[in-house]
């Protein structure tokens, strides 16, 4: 749970729910990589995010299965806005995926990212990707850190 620097109290939930929205919203409107990929941001919170993809027929490789690479991007994407929904400016440091099914063109993806850890300037997300019918396709885990800045005039 977070806390307020200043009382060593708990912020609200609230606080910390505005924070997200709004780091989100300025991350979306400059995110021309998942916009192309025809993402969409369907739920944003404290240390977890929720992101859906149709998978194209041009997002398939020669075995006519999704290429691995756009689901990651997918995952990467989810994990993005996780980590960032603190209102801190962070990126990736280390990304591990593993493919547990093919994806079929035509499927709509969703990759919901969790928070697992975040202590200093470092953070652990797990993301899951699933398929239409609630399927496990992928498993993602992000290792982040923050970097100089805030988002939304945060802080």
């Amino acid at each position: 749970m977070a806390r307020d620097a200043m009382t060593d109290a708990p912020e609200p939930q609230a606080t910390l729910a505005h924070t997200a929205q709004r780091s989100a919203r300025e991350m979306w409107a400059s995110d021309r990589a998942s916009h192309a990929l025809g993402m969409t941001l369907e739920r944003i919170g404290p240390g977890e995010a929720v992101m859906a993809m149709p998978v194209r027929e041009d997002m398939t490789n020669g075995h006519g299965i999704c290429h691995g690479g756009f689901i990651f991007t997918l995952a990467d994407s989810a994990f993005a806005f996780a980590c960032n929904s603190h209102g801190q400016r962070t990126v990736a440091q280390h990304c591990a995926v593993t493919f547990i099914r093919p994806v079929m063109g035509g499927e709509l993806l969703r990759a919901h990212a969790v928070e697992r850890s975040r202590q200093g300037r470092g953070g652990i997300y797990d993301v899951t990707v699933r398929d239409g019918g609630g399927e496990t396709v992928a498993e993602f885990r992000g290792h982040s850190r923050t970097i100089a800045g805030r988002l939304a005039g945060e802080g």
